[in-house]
Formats: C-alpha cells, structure tokens, sequence
C-alpha cells in the first residue's frame, strides 16, 4: 500500500461497539505533520473531542482521545486503526479502541472517509 497522508481528510463513524460513542453524525477532521496525527471530532453525542497520536510506517494510527459528550461527561481513551482502502480510494479504518477514562471496556468501531 502507497504511503496515506491524512491531512485534511475528514472521516464518519460507520459502525461502534455498543459502549461506544461514535455513530453516524460523528464527524472526524484529520490533520498531519510528519507521523505526527491530530484531530477534531463532533456530532452525535459528542460536543467536541481532540486526538492526538502517530502514523506508522504501513498507515496504520495509533492515537489517545478525549471528548466531552452530550450529558456533560469527559471522556477518554487510546485507539489503534488500520487503513483500508475502498474500491472508490476513500478510507476505511478498522479500529480498536479502550476507554481509560469517563467510560467501560473496549470496542471496535468503523470510520470511513467523507465525500
């Protein structure tokens, strides 16, 4: 797979594991220095949530999270995704995550790439 710059590329959620909070009207937009990857993420039950984290040398994130949802509550997290690409060349990331703060449990979700 040929190297992906995330910069300027905005993602939605797709699918989530039921502790999640990711869902459809979730919104994603992704910026990178380098390996350096950071982000902005709402909608949904999220008023704003920040990332921060590393592209590796195959594509894949690896990324910690925080977000204050809907009810008030922070929140936060690490996650790793993998990339796919998708017969349209959007994105698609596979991704586990694990709450660390403000929530329970692991999950798995599925962000791809906007139009």
């Amino acid at each position: 797979m040929a190297k992906i710059n995330y910069h300027g590329r905005k993602f939605r959620g797709i699918s989530n594991s039921p502790n999640g909070q990711v869902s459809g009207n979730t919104i994603f937009n992704y910026s990178q220095i380098g390996d350096k990857l950071v982000a902005t993420y709402s909608g949904g039950g999220i008023l704003e949530g920040h990332m921060i984290g590393h592209v590796h040398e195959d594509n894949s994130l690896a990324f910690v999270y925080h977000h204050i949802d809907t009810d008030g509550v922070m929140k936060s997290g690490h996650c790793k995704s993998t990339p796919e690409i998708l017969p349209d060349g959007r994105i698609r990331l596979q991704e586990t995550w694990l709450w660390t703060f403000g929530g329970e449990g692991d999950g798995a979700s599925v962000v791809e790439e906007c139009i």
